[in-house]
């Protein structure tokens, strides 16, 4: 972290990877939940010497005197492995802002064999870090992470108490060796369902006895053997007619079936919901569950489809993986975070899994791409669709990973527009960079690689030509934005639709729609940029001044912080008057 990205970051934002504590002669307590949270997430930055005041942060700086002892103190603490439970390695760096020292430690994520870090010798002492703040894990969050660190993985235990014979649904074995046959020619052929079982480590030996592995359940199990493995649904399908920001959880979807049978026969439903409503219809060979033609859209399904079957945590009994198709975006959810970052989700190598039995099944078939190129693919897909990029959440504090597929096209007329103005030829990558970088105020290579599809060396590159071209500048180490003149440009153009859209008349019923969405989502409060996101407008400036400070104007929002309009914290709520209008304007 440069000098001038700290700056910044203490402007008032909320940041999940960044904690700030005074610190000012002795290493406070509570740092070592931070670290204990960090280390349990996504890493982050613990700093010392800042204070916050009226809701925005200041350099109070570390005492002189006491700056040396401070800093020794809290990293041997850290290396000690008494205090918590692992040793942690953390990076110390120092920074004079305004004649002040603060002391900055970048607190690494730790391995999942590695995890849960706690304080006191104590497992109920261990903290994951949500929204800004440290948490203490309930028993629930532990249990997860005790699973995730074990390093032999749940899928390939044991049950004793299944018999072969009666567990087995030889219809979806037999549908399976049909399949593996097809396409791995060159292995001996075995009839015999156990031998076969036992020959990829679906039965294995355990005192003495063959025993069926939890994958094999899954996998090829009756429902009813299903059901009593994971006495919860395999996943939730929900077909919702409306958008997603104007659906509420209490309204009824109008489609819905929740599977709880084994994971290829879950797999083949879900097949058949798709091609009825899919965007390109098709037929899919009832033998091998694809089509010959696979369109850009339905990889990008049966991608995001598998990925929630084979990587969740089936340990987890309490929460279910869930499909929701709004008209306006696909949400894959499932129980079980990725144990990988979002930018080594880009990266086609080998990847630690959850479930490497049922992964290598499903592989073995065709029906998930090679390992580590599955959101590559879906990434890739999308793009073709000339769509927004996937949105990922990979949630490591609540142990969750969820993808959204937008189904916005990501082009707008004005980017379109001045595209063609240029005299520049930008590959069909490199346009989408522009388009995204005209979304959102900073860019960074991880949101350049979705945006492409690409991996991350050759979203770099493209980043670094479009620099050349003077279209991007560089405002760190790590983020890109659109230069001064470009953003002028896209906002003239993006003024001039607008207005031509409500000479023709065309405007008057949007604006009634970005309203009603936006005070739709609002009756839970939300910040500036989720209503930004809701709207779809690019740049922050024509946003604030158009729709947000109009919403305001007009009483139909209220900030929740009225008295500091900048705080980090700041929110956004429909009024009564606001409510009113939703009513008097709903269809």
């Amino acid at each position: 972290m440069t000098k001038d990205e700290l700056i910044s970051r203490m402007k008032g934002y909320e940041w999940t990877d960044f904690e700030c504590k005074r610190a000012q002669r002795d290493v406070p307590k509570d740092a070592y939940s931070t670290v204990s949270a960090f280390a349990n997430t996504q890493g982050g930055w613990l700093l010392f010497g800042v204070t916050e005041k009226n809701g925005m942060l200041e350099a109070s700086g570390v005492d002189p005197d006491a700056f040396d002892r401070v800093q020794n103190a809290f990293l041997t603490t850290l290396r000690a492995g008494q205090k918590l439970n692992q040793i942690i390695n953390a990076t110390p760096y120092v920074y004079d802002i305004d004649g002040k020292r603060i002391l900055a430690f970048h607190i690494p994520e730790l391995e999942r064999h590695r995890k849960p870090v706690y304080l006191n010798g104590n497992p109920w002492d261990s903290y994951i870090r949500r929204a800004a703040r440290d948490e203490r894990v309930t028993d629930s969050e532990l249990q997860r992470f005790l699973r995730d660190s074990s390093h032999s993985t749940w899928d390939s235990e044991g049950v004793p108490e299944a018999e072969v014979e009666k567990c087995l649904d030889i219809e979806t074995l037999k549908w399976y060796q049909e399949l593996f046959y097809r396409r791995n020619p060159e292995q001996r052929p075995v009839d015999d369902p156990s031998e076969f079982l036992q020959e990829w480590n679906f039965l294995i030996n355990q005192n003495g006895k063959r025993v069926l592995t939890r994958a094999a359940i899954l996998l090829f199990g009756h429902d009813r053997y299903v059901r009593g493995l994971l006495p919860r649904p395999v996943l939730d399908y929900q077909r919702i007619d409306t958008r997603f920001d104007a659906w509420s959880a209490d309204e009824r979807w109008h489609d819905r079936m929740v599977f709880e049978e084994n994971l290829f026969k879950t797999w083949r439903g879900l097949v058949a919901k798709y091609s009825r409503i899919a965007e390109h219809p098709f037929k899919v060979d009832p033998a091998t569950m694809r089509r010959n033609d696979d369109p850009p859209d339905y990889i990008a399904f049966r991608e995001a489809t598998i990925n929630v079957l084979i990587h969740q945590d089936y340990g987890d009994h309490n929460r279910k993986a869930s499909l929701k198709w709004f008209t306006d975006r696909l949400i894959f959810w499932n129980p079980g975070d990725a144990f990988a970052t979002k930018a080594q989700l880009l990266e086609s190598n080998e990847k630690d899994i959850r479930n490497p039995l049922i992964v290598n099944a499903f592989r073995r078939i065709g029906l998930s791409d090679q390992a580590g190129t599955g959101i590559r693919s879906i990434l890739r897909n999308w793009r073709e669709l000339g769509r927004r990029p996937p949105l990922i959440n990979n949630d490591k504090a609540g142990k969750a990973f969820e993808l959204i597929l937008l189904q916005a096209p990501l082009m707008s007329e004005a980017i379109q527009r001045f595209l063609k103005s240029l005299d520049i030829n930008l590959t069909t990558e490199e346009a989408a960079l522009l388009a995204i970088a005209s979304i959102q105020p900073l860019l960074d290579v991880t949101d350049a690689a979705m945006a492409s599809g690409s991996n991350l060396a050759l979203a770099l590159h493209a980043l670094e030509h479009l620099c050349n071209q003077k279209l991007l500048i560089a405002r760190d180490n790590s983020t890109y934005s659109l230069t001064e003149l470009v953003r002028s440009r896209l906002e003239q153009a993006e003024q001039a639709e607008f207005m031509e859209k409500q000479v023709t008349g065309q405007v008057t019923g949007q604006v009634d729609a970005w309203k009603f969405d936006v005070l739709t989502a609002c009756i839970d409060p939300k910040k500036g940029m989720e209503i930004q996101e809701i709207i779809g407008i690019k740049h922050r400036e024509t946003f604030q001044r158009n729709y947000l400070d109009v919403l305001l104007e007009q009483g139909l929002l209220v900030r929740t912080i009225v008295d500091k309009p900048r705080s980090r914290l700041q929110r956004y709520k429909t009024t009564e008057q606001g409510q009113t209008f939703l009513k008097q304007n709903r269809q």
